[in-house]
């Protein structure tokens, strides 16, 4: 596997990474999903609707949320 590297900077007070062409969002992308995973900065596209993910045949286990009676009532204050 080949590394790449990517410049960093400042821009006011934000970090800017300058990302290589092969590796640049697509034009017009203004948003992205941004997780930390150990050490690592991993930036996600942000869908601009959640068609492609609707249409997907992802789908949750059957015992997804099959414990919710038993968790613990969490006491708020709203004042």
């Amino acid at each position: 596997m080949h590394t790449r590297t990517a410049r960093v900077g400042k821009n006011n007070r934000a970090q800017v990474v300058t990302i290589p062409l092969e590796f640049r969002f697509p034009e017009g992308m203004k948003e992205v999903f941004i997780r930390k995973q150990g050490d690592d900065v991993v930036l996600s596209p942000r869908p601009q609707d959640w068609s492609d993910f609707l249409a997907s045949n992802i789908r949750v286990a059957d015992d997804f949320m099959a414990d919710v009676e038993k968790l613990p009532v969490q006491e708020r204050s709203f004042g």
